[in-house]
């Protein structure tokens, strides 16, 4: 009888310890809560400086070779050459740059309102946005994309 009320005991303390510690209602509550932000932007994370040169489409020409060029300060320099246009035609434009709230996006500031000022910021790359600041997509969207140099 000896034995077998020790071999309950036993038992019963290992039960015991393996049970998780219980945590306070404030502790449980903090854990349930807690939200992981992530303040991991091209803004931060990036050296967006540099120079930036792709070929975009173009509805009246082979294309518009497009050189962006940002410095620091928030500075750039645009350059877009039309392609096979007699005479040859192409424009040059300087100003500032903002970032969007997001932090992802880059606005070209002072542009003719019709032509692309937004870009998506990436590794390595600069992805012209439509006039509404949204990817392009279809067929043509890779070609929307300027690489750094």
């Amino acid at each position: 009888m000896k034995n077998v009320t020790m071999l309950a005991l036993l038992a019963v303390s290992l039960l015991w310890s393996c049970k998780p510690a219980e945590s306070t209602a404030d502790e449980a509550q903090t854990a349930d809560t807690t939200a992981v932000v992530d303040n991991h932007t091209s803004q931060t994370s990036l050296d967006v400086g540099g120079v930036y040169k792709g070929v975009v489409p173009c509805a009246d020409c082979a294309g518009i070779e497009t050189e962006i060029a940002l410095t620091d300060g928030n500075g750039f320099t645009l350059k877009m050459t039309y392609l096979g246009k007699e005479p040859a035609l192409t424009v040059e434009k300087a100003g500032t740059y903002s970032w969007d709230a997001s932090g992802n996006k880059i606005v070209l500031e002072g542009l003719d309102a019709s032509a692309p000022t937004m870009y998506a910021v990436g590794e390595g790359k600069l992805t012209q946005l439509d006039l509404s600041g949204n990817v392009i997509t279809g067929d043509l969207a890779d070609k929307y994309v300027l690489t750094k140099q």
